[in-house]
Parts: structure tokens; sequence; C-alpha cells
């Protein structure tokens, strides 16, 4: 049976969709056949962020729905022959999303994959619930700022309560912290939150630490996941977060001031 992975959060802009591509491509790149299921119907942005825009001839909804089957509906990725793409419509309402429909094409995926990573849209609603409710585990994707982590603890709260293991009395889903956009010299100045208050505040299991990096945005545009530029920080922060998921210990990187570094290199001078 395939690993569910929820990536989540209750602010938009977060960075889920960055991070869907990015832990999906590290799994297939590590070696395991790996699906990514976009979950924004009316949007579907995570086959603009894995360049087969314009590959997509069937999605999600057409599979629930029974207008196509999955094998015609999933989109090997160019770059990783163990990655597949499942696209969301943007044509149709989040309606078109049932619970029946989800649990179908999950336990169809299972059946031939070992990893299933669940690109959940921002907030609280159906499209959201029906990404996390099948999770075995949930990545809460938040930038360091009062607002993104409220909303995130909100969202601990519905994977605690909504899921279907929650509701089956099962082992609970496992939840991780992957802290984004996250730079030291703000914080320093006081215009971020600490690593250490979102922990205080969200009580999680660190994954990670995503440093602010031109390199999002320029992989994005191109159509690559980041992880797979291994000269960018954010790519490289991306890798160790697959690899601490998988069992590697790694010490967390991208927390200090690079100034503060350099100070501490050179003996002080500013």
């Amino acid at each position: 049976m395939a690993r569910i992975i929820v990536v989540t959060s209750g602010k938009g802009g977060v960075g889920k969709t960055t991070t869907s591509a990015a832990i999906a491509m590290g799994l297939a790149k590590k070696g395991h056949k790996t699906a990514v299921i976009d979950f924004d119907v009316g949007l579907r942005n995570l086959d603009l962020i894995l360049g087969c825009e314009r590959r997509v001839v069937y999605d999600f909804i057409n599979v629930i729905n029974g207008e196509a089957s999955l094998n015609q509906a999933l989109i090997r990725d160019k770059n990783c022959n163990l990655l597949y793409i499942l696209p969301a419509s943007q044509t149709r309402d989040k309606d078109a999303l049932t619970q029946e429909g989800v649990g179908k094409v999950l336990d169809e995926l299972s059946k031939d994959f070992e990893y299933i990573v669940c690109d959940s849209p921002a907030g609280i609603e159906k499209g959201a619930n029906l990404a996390l409710y099948f999770a075995d585990d949930a990545f809460v994707v938040t930038n360091p700022e009062i607002s993104s982590v409220r909303d995130s603890d909100r969202m601990l709260g519905i994977l605690s309560s909504k899921s279907r293991r929650a509701e089956r009395n099962e082992e609970p889903i496992k939840e991780y912290l992957l802290l984004t956009r996250y730079d030291p010299d703000r914080v320093k100045l006081g215009e971020m939150l600490s690593l250490e208050d979102v922990q205080e505040i969200l009580s999680l299991d660190l994954l990670g630490i995503i440093p602010e990096s031109k390199s999002v945005l320029s992989a994005s545009n191109a159509g690559m996941p980041v992880i797979l530029d291994e000269k960018s920080e954010a790519g490289q922060a991306y890798a160790d977060v697959v690899a601490r998921y998988l069992g590697e210990k790694l010490p967390h990187r991208f927390i200090d001031s690079k100034q503060g570094f350099l100070r501490r290199l050179f003996g002080g001078r500013k």
C-alpha cells in the first residue's frame, strides 16, 4: 500500500504547490514510484510547476466521473520516469470532488505506487478536507508570520479530527512542520517570527526550513521543481526534507544569518 502525504496549510501563498512538486520529485529521484495529485480544482497550477501543462488531456475529475481511466489521465514526468502527475480540472467546480470518488482513485493508485502526494488547496473548504481525509502523513507548510502560523494551527485541529484515521480511531496522521520563505536577517530585525516562535505555537516535528530564494520563482517559471536546481539553497533544502522524511539524520541548514556567519568568521568585524 502507498503512503499518502498531504501538503497542507490554512493560508494561501505559502508554497504548497512548490512543496508538493519538490517533495514528489525528490521521492521519485530517490527511486520511489510516486504520484502527485492536484486537488485545487478550478485553478490547477501543479502542472505548470512540473512543466506538463500542454500534455493535460484528462484530469482528476474526469477519472472520478468515469469519463477517463486513471491510466489515461496520469502524466509521466519528463525529468523522472518514476513520477506521475494527476492534474486538476480548470473548468469544474470543487463540488465535483466526492469522498467516494477520491477514495477510489487513491485505492487504485495505491496498488502501483509507493507514495501519493496530495497538493491541497488553501483553507478549510471541500477540496482541502478531501485532500487530507485519506492522509497518512501531513506536511504543514507555513511562513514565519503570525497569520500563516495561526491558520496552520487551525489546520492541525482539522487533521486530528476530520481524517479517516480519526474516524476509525487509528494511529493519528503523522504531522511535520515545513517552514518556507525563512529569512534569518529579517528574523533578527523582528520582521518575521523566529523558528523557535513557530515551533512553540505549533509544536510539530521540524522536517525542514526552506530559505527565501529567487530560485523558487525562476524554477516555477521554467516549469521545473526547484529541487532539481541543486545549486540553489531552496533546492538543497527540499532535498534535505525528502532525506529526513525517508529516515536520514541531517542537521538543519539555512537557520542562521550569512551576515552573522561572516562576522564570526572574520573576528566580529562589520
